[in-house]
């Protein structure tokens, strides 16, 4: 064969492997950055697109939503408890250039960053508070983070603490405190009921009193404790029995 059909087809070959680095494919949900000599010249937006090659470079992003799972951290809060704790991050590029341009792995930088946040704001509180308002705390830490990674082109969308893990002993004290608690609360809704009973059966006394009712009501227990029997049972009035006692209030005046 000779030398200048060697160097024909060699030259063919090299146009069409050029032609097919030209073309690059973006997929729906990436962004392309475009390096051309290894400056930042503009993004590629989803579709069949075209490049120089050799002389420029596309480095693909993907812009949908990512999870990052924050390894258990052991941490002591305010009221010196120590607590072990996971969490996961929940992030999304919004701006491709500068998730590639301004950090070398912002994934990367993203976990770290949230790391430091959650040991910063769990020291800060109390255990009690903690286990109360997980989702409070959830909010505060994605606030943190947040407002450093907006300059890296990357969009925390939530922060959720999983597990909350506490020593031995003090899920004792706390199983103790929740016991007191449903004993306290038992008490006073055992005292609630009490007063409540104490008060309608003193309003139905004064109504009977003043009704008449309390005498035959009297009337009705004096027989049917007579009934069968040979006691005879004389029953007094109370309108008599309330005479004599003013009698003898006016007797020893």
């Amino acid at each position: 064969m000779a030398l200048g059909t060697i160097l024909f087809i060699f030259i063919l070959f090299f146009i069409v492997y050029l032609i097919f680095k030209s073309i690059v494919i973006v997929n729906q949900y990436e962004r392309g950055i475009v390096l051309t000599l290894g400056t930042y010249s503009y993004t590629l937006n989803p579709g069949l697109k075209l490049v120089i090659p050799i002389f420029q470079r596309v480095i693909k992003v993907d812009i949908r939503i990512n999870t990052l799972d924050i390894p258990k951290q052991e941490i002591i809060t305010k009221d010196n408890v120590a607590v072990s704790i996971n969490a996961v991050v929940y992030f999304q590029v919004t701006k491709a250039e500068d998730a590639i341009l301004k950090v070398k792995d912002f994934a990367y930088a993203v976990s770290q960053y949230a790391q430091t946040a959650l040991r910063d704001v769990i020291g800060g509180i109390e255990l009690d508070s903690l286990l109360s308002d997980r989702q409070k705390i959830s909010d505060e830490i994605k606030v943190i983070v947040d407002s450093e990674t907006v300059e890296w082109g990357v969009d925390v969308t939530s922060i959720k603490l999983q597990d909350v893990a506490v020593p031995d002993n003090m899920k004792r004290v706390m199983a103790k405190q929740a016991e007191a608690e449903r004993e306290r609360r038992a008490t006073i809704i055992r005292a609630q009921g009490e007063l409540t009973a104490s008060e309608n059966l003193s309003k139905a006394m004064t109504q009977m009193s003043q009704s008449g009712a309390i005498t035959l009501r009297t009337l009705q227990t004096i027989e049917s404790a007579s009934t069968g029997g040979n006691t005879m049972i004389f029953a007094l009035p109370v309108e008599i029995l309330e005479g004599f006692k003013k009698l003898t209030q006016r007797q020893s005046m």
